[in-house]
């Protein structure tokens, strides 16, 4: 028998207690974590665990699944299979193609590889689509299996060591792009193996633009894997060997990529409840987008001065401060992000930061505004769907989150 989120055995002899323990321990949370994460107690995990309450209901249920990364409920409950799919998201219709072409094995031709200059064109036209497209998913669906082809053939059919090394950052920068569209799929092993190609062949590369944003997605797999210790590693890292760059080099790109790995550093520690060190790490980072040039927007990590206030409401809901989450999201103004699906984002985290502090009525109104910037980010969004189905529980707000539910594909 095997507790993998993935096709586990279920045997309904296991209680419901001992699965949730299993799940725990294995990603690593006390239970005081796990708890801060669905808004209880440690003592209402120990009771779980311990079978002095029975089986919670559906909506928290939701929620401990997606604080473990289950992706069946049978995993959790031993009952009949029930994909989360529902709950946290589709499966995107090009995915497949996407997928075959991270798979196929790439044989040498005779064809001429892309030029890089030309390659690069293409992959910084690949991230602007991406920020100004409302169905970003859609866009880098159909994108990427070329990309990925050809930036492949540009690594095999490079004249020279130092074209192959600029060959793979390009390789590596189309991977990091890959994630971007496999994220929050029913497609953890693709999205791993693309995190891990991207890292290695940054590193091949030795360019630091490519390693910085390789590891700041690393840092984000790690941490939504529920490995922190793992994320914090490689974050550390990875500010140590751009800082050590930095001195010699007086760079836009590598200060943004340093800021913005600092704010990932305190994304974790606000998962772990660490508020001192979450805000000094952000603060730290917001230094550092005050030094970049007026209008800078990373096109891969976002990271820019506007995006500072949407990092803010982010910490705050993290460390479950609803208050302080509200009172960051009416600081924060989502129009002066310039990337679509990154405003919408901002949206959801604003939801978050109003339905933590028991505002449902505004969390749905913010979810509503974030589908009519990009209704891609909604649909894929754990957080969004799982406050649309709460929704539906409220009589109350019941026809909002039914409206929502209807656009999203949730069943009302």
């Amino acid at each position: 028998m095997t507790f993998d989120g993935v096709g586990e055995s279920v045997d309904p002899e296991i209680p419901f207690g001992t699965r949730l323990r299993l799940h725990r321990t294995r990603r690593g949370m006390t239970r005081e974590v796990l708890g801060g994460m669905v808004g209880r107690s440690a003592s209402w995990v120990k009771a779980l665990e311990t079978g002095r309450l029975g089986t919670p209901k559906l909506p928290l249920l939701l929620k401990l699944a997606e604080a473990l990364r289950v992706r069946d409920l049978a995993a959790l409950t031993g009952a009949r299979s029930i994909p989360v799919e529902p709950f946290s998201g589709p499966g995107h219709p090009r995915l497949p193609a996407v997928r075959a072409a991270i798979n196929a094995f790439i044989p040498l031709t005779d064809r001429p590889p892309p030029t890089l200059p030309h390659l690069r064109s293409r992959l910084r036209g690949a991230w602007r689509a991406r920020h100004a497209a409302p169905d970003h998913r859609e866009v880098l669906g159909a994108l990427l299996p070329g990309l990925i082809e050809d930036a492949q053939a540009a690594v095999h059919g490079a004249d020279g060591e130092s074209d192959r090394r600029a060959a793979r950052a390009a390789l590596s920068e189309v991977y990091s792009l890959a994630q971007f569209f496999i994220a929050y799929q029913p497609a953890q092993s693709l999205l791993w193996r693309v995190c891990e190609r991207a890292v290695v062949t940054a590193r091949e590369s030795d360019d630091p633009r490519a390693l910085g944003i390789a590891a700041w997605l690393m840092t984000q797999a790690h941490r939504d894997a529920g490995d922190w210790d793992a994320a914090d590693a490689v974050a550390e890292g990875a500010l140590a060997h751009l800082g050590a760059l930095m001195t010699e080099r007086d760079s836009d790109e590598l200060l943004s990529l340093w800021g913005a790995l600092q704010f990932e550093a305190g994304y974790t520690a606000a998962r772990r409840g660490e508020s001192g060190t979450a805000w000094r790490r952000w603060d730290t980072a917001r230094r550092v987008a005050e030094r970049l040039p007026a209008g800078f927007y990373h096109p891969v990590t976002s990271f820019s001065k506007a995006i500072m206030g949407a990092h803010a409401v982010t910490v705050a809901v993290e460390l479950r401060n609803g208050g302080e989450g509200v009172r960051q999201a009416m600081r924060s103004e989502a129009h002066v992000i310039p990337s679509r699906p990154r405003r919408a984002r901002h949206r959801i985290e604003q939801a978050r930061a109003h339905r933590s502090d028991g505002r449902e009525g505004e969390a749905l109104r913010l979810l509503a505004q974030a589908h009519a910037t990009a209704p891609e980010t909604v649909r894929y969004n754990g957080h969004a769907r799982a406050m649309i189905i709460e929704g539906l529980r409220s009589r109350e707000h019941r026809a909002a989150a039914g409206a929502l539910a209807d656009r999203v594909g949730l069943p009302a």
